[in-house]
């Protein structure tokens, strides 16, 4: 292991609230570690995880969609102010009740996969992108459309995103990298793991991220 690189594997669905909270207490952790390691280089890696992969393709309703995963508004709106309440200690104006529609992911899944494999300086944009279209923005993340607009935002080519949507590839593998996700006993994300090395479910605070992130980094560490 080079000391002055960190590899940094999230698993992660743009969907989930947590997961974007736990982006922006990642990024905390890695500011405070780059200002005491001014030459240490970061790879980020996302890998897909869908909450809702019975979803069809257009999504549903969201107000259905929290009367039958919280048995209502009331005591979906208990919950998300919790959330917003963490959000906003992150930096992040979460606007719940904006989305209108509740996504299947598996198409953002896929455009996440080809950028990093195809347009790696871009993907890390695009991440956010999606989050903050869905979580602040409103945006419907399952329509193909909207999702080429958002990968234009993001600095890439959206005639290729358009291109490689409506081609249906990479498909099996988001699907395949879910399966094997599960395999290693992933139930919930977001969940990190540091240089291969160390893993952490959960938005943990960024104290503990860079806990763990030492871990990794110790001579001594185990996974």
């Amino acid at each position: 292991m080079n000391p002055s690189t960190l590899t940094v594997d999230v698993v992660s669905d743009v969907v989930c609230p947590w997961c974007y909270i736990g982006k922006r207490r990642l990024e905390s952790a890695l500011d405070t570690l780059r200002a005491a390691e001014p030459g240490l280089a970061v790879t980020i890696r996302w890998h897909p995880f869908e909450l809702n992969p019975d979803l069809p393709p257009e999504g549903v309703d969201r107000a259905d969609y929290l009367a039958a995963k919280f048995g209502g508004a009331a005591r979906a709106g208990d919950i998300y102010a919790r959330v917003r309440e963490a959000g906003r200690a992150a930096g992040l104006a979460l606007d719940f009740d904006a989305i209108e529609r509740q996504p299947n992911t598996l198409d953002a899944h896929r455009l996440i996969a080809w950028a990093q494999g195809r347009h790696p300086a871009s993907a890390a944009a695009l991440v956010e992108r999606l989050f903050r279209a869905y979580f602040v923005e409103g945006r419907f993340l399952g329509d193909r459309d909207e999702l080429v607009r958002l990968a234009g935002e993001a600095g890439l080519p959206a005639g290729e995103a358009a291109e490689f949507l409506a081609s249906g590839a990479i498909a099996e593998e988001v699907r395949a990298a879910e399966v094997q996700a599960g395999r290693l006993g992933i139930t919930g994300v977001p969940f990190f793991v540091f240089d291969g090395r160390v893993a952490l479910s959960g938005a943990h605070e960024p104290a503990t991220l860079l806990d763990a992130i030492a871990q990794a980094r110790a001579p001594e560490a185990t996974s």
